[in-house]
């Protein structure tokens, strides 16, 4: 899918200030961890994911969504009125219903009332698909601008999962299946996206190019207190995944291994994206890195890290850069960014 008319204006991210280490998480598990031999400091190398944050508890995550909305909104210079499309791609939700984007549009007062406002969710590719639904949108002038959200928060999941782990019964392999869940992390991350004729930035959206491996879905399956996961299966079969979908977004934008700037990329640990890089055959220096503070934030993962990059100036006027993602399901999509 290739868009040629469409910029994206901003994009701003809302982070929680509660940092939690992966070395406290362990000492509360250490009497598992004894029992099972298993050397915390072994995992914390094979992931890479030193810390991540936490919301306060009773945060709702419409609020924070709605912060960081508030901030992207600010940035882009675009008027509220001209928002056409809210769309929320959060994984973790207030409530089953009503939406989180009516929810954040409630939060935010301020978009008019015939602005669309619905969810969607592709685990962790959903903010890359509400990008590109909200660009297809835009390319046939339904509307001028939209405004992508994305709340996440690791805090339910984790507490969970370490009072499962701290049961007398669970062995090595329960271990394993439950272990990504202590990866994760929570942030909130926005982006506005216009026609061109609207863009003060002309940061051109290129387009979107995705494959999928449904062969392979039940390979990590999430409940709101819960994931379980085969982590080598699900590592092996999304590399072959991206692997594909790699050769088609080269097909598709002219890629080259050599000819991109900077890759943004979802961000399981520290195994993960270096098996992706050498299956690629992609240089990691190009990549910039969040997992390790931040760690797995699910759909926010591509934005926030977008956001962070930009911030530290590691995104340049003129530079191309690749959006990549893998999740459960399984999907792959890659989408450039001419900044």
């Amino acid at each position: 899918m290739l868009h040629d008319q469409v910029c994206i204006e901003s994009v701003a991210c809302e982070l929680p200030h509660n940092v939690v280490s992966t070395v406290s998480i362990f000492e509360e598990l250490s009497a598992t961890l004894a029992r099972l031999e298993v050397v915390p400091e072994r995992l914390i190398g094979l992931s890479g994911v030193e810390e991540r944050r936490f919301w306060d508890r009773g945060v709702r995550l419409s609020q924070v969504g709605a912060m960081a909305a508030r901030k992207a909104l600010a940035a882009s210079g675009v008027p509220p009125a001209h928002i056409g499309c809210l769309i929320s791609t959060s994984v973790c939700k207030d409530y089953i219903e009503p939406s989180m984007a009516s929810l954040i549009h409630g939060e935010l007062g301020c978009l008019p009332d015939n602005c669309l406002n619905f969810d969607i969710g592709n685990a962790c590719l959903g903010f890359l698909n509400g990008m590109s639904i909200a660009a297809e949108l835009i390319s046939k002038r339904t509307i001028t601008a939209a405004l992508v959200v994305d709340a996440e928060s690791a805090r339910e999941v984790t507490e969970a999962t370490i009072e499962r782990l701290l049961r007398p019964d669970v062995d090595a392999v329960a271990f394993r299946s439950q272990f990504a869940a202590l990866t994760l992390g929570s942030g909130a991350v926005a982006t506005v996206l216009t026609h061109k004729s609207l863009s003060n930035t002309h940061h051109h959206l290129t387009g979107h190019v995705a494959l999928t491996d449904t062969s392979n879905s039940r390979l990590c399956l999430g409940q709101p207190t819960e994931m379980v996961t085969d982590s080598k299966g699900l590592m092996e079969a999304g590399i072959s995944l991206a692997e594909r979908t790699f050769e088609l977004a080269c097909q598709t934008f002219g890629w080259t291994r050599q000819n991109i700037d900077l890759f943004v990329c979802h961000q399981v640990g520290a195994t993960h994206q270096r098996a992706l890089f050498d299956r690629l055959g992609l240089d990691l220096s190009r990549a910039f890195l969040t997992y390790p503070y931040l760690g797995n934030v699910g759909p926010a993962s591509v934005p926030l890290t977008l956001a962070l990059a930009r911030d530290r100036g590691r995104v340049q006027k003129g530079q191309r850069l690749a959006l990549m993602g893998i999740g459960s399901g399984l999907n792959c999509s890659m989408m450039e960014i001419l900044w």
